[in-house]
């Protein structure tokens, strides 16, 4: 019989490749506390629902078109090259901060994107966040964190300013603090498919390295990336 109890996150855990740990972030919960200008200090949790693994240059057997560190180090990718449980946020279109695990050892990028969740622990919090009025319906429910943009606004945690915070030892960053939580036993119901909205190759069966709880309903739709259905039927034909 599996349990749903949680452990703190450790280095040792997050060390391997981000294709094998993604799947044991299903059901683990990111634990943020972020300070507001008005001195408040809320504490939100996020179930993990979906998440996608991402390697650097040099990381695995195969070359991720599709990752920020595929070039090698820049500024922008720097923390994705540091010490595994740190979290790599970065902006996304100019306007969302998005919420990575960092993985592998240090100086071997890779990096796991919290794609989605279900918010477990302070959800007034995260409702003005997200800018949703209570009472909140079902749908307003289970979109709170279903996106990496919106799963990211909900966390309280933004690029620049909390990209490097440590969710492992969950010390305090920028007037933020942030704790990974893993499940005891992993999910087993866990689905796999190509990543969401990558664009060429990278975004395609091959690349099955989006990883979902079959079934929740606040796992995001996916959709093809930019010349990312051409490839596909290019492989199957």
């Amino acid at each position: 019989m599996s349990s749903d109890a949680l452990h703190r996150a450790t280095r040792a855990e997050l060390t391997g490749l981000a294709v094998d740990v993604a799947p044991l972030l299903l059901g683990a919960e990111l634990r943020t506390v972020v300070r507001g200008l008005d001195g408040a200090a809320p504490e939100v949790r996020l179930r993990l629902t979906e998440v996608e693994a991402y390697h650097g240059h040099g990381t695995g057997a195969q070359p991720d078109p599709g990752s920020h560190a595929r070039m090698g180090r820049t500024a922008r990718n720097a923390t994705m090259w540091g010490e595994p449980g740190h979290l790599y946020v970065y902006l996304s279109h100019g306007i969302h901060s998005c919420v990575n695990v960092v993985c592998g050892p240090e100086g071997q990028a890779g990096g796991i994107l919290m794609r989605a969740g279900e918010i477990v622990g302070g959800l007034d919090a995260a409702a003005v966040r997200r800018g949703v009025t209570p009472p909140l319906r079902p749908t307003a429910l289970r979109d709170l964190a279903r996106g990496p943009g919106r799963f990211g606004q909900a966390s309280g945690l933004r690029h620049p300013i909390h990209d490097g915070i440590d969710a492992v030892t969950g010390a305090e960053f920028a007037g933020a603090t942030a704790e990974l939580w893993l499940r005891d036993d992993p999910v087993r119901d866990v689905a796999t498919g190509p990543r969401v909205g990558v664009a060429g190759i990278a975004g395609t069966e091959a690349f099955p390295w989006r990883f979902w709880i079959a079934g929740d309903p606040t796992v995001s739709p996916f959709r093809w990336g930019r010349g990312a259905q051409v490839a596909s039927a290019e492989r199957d034909s």
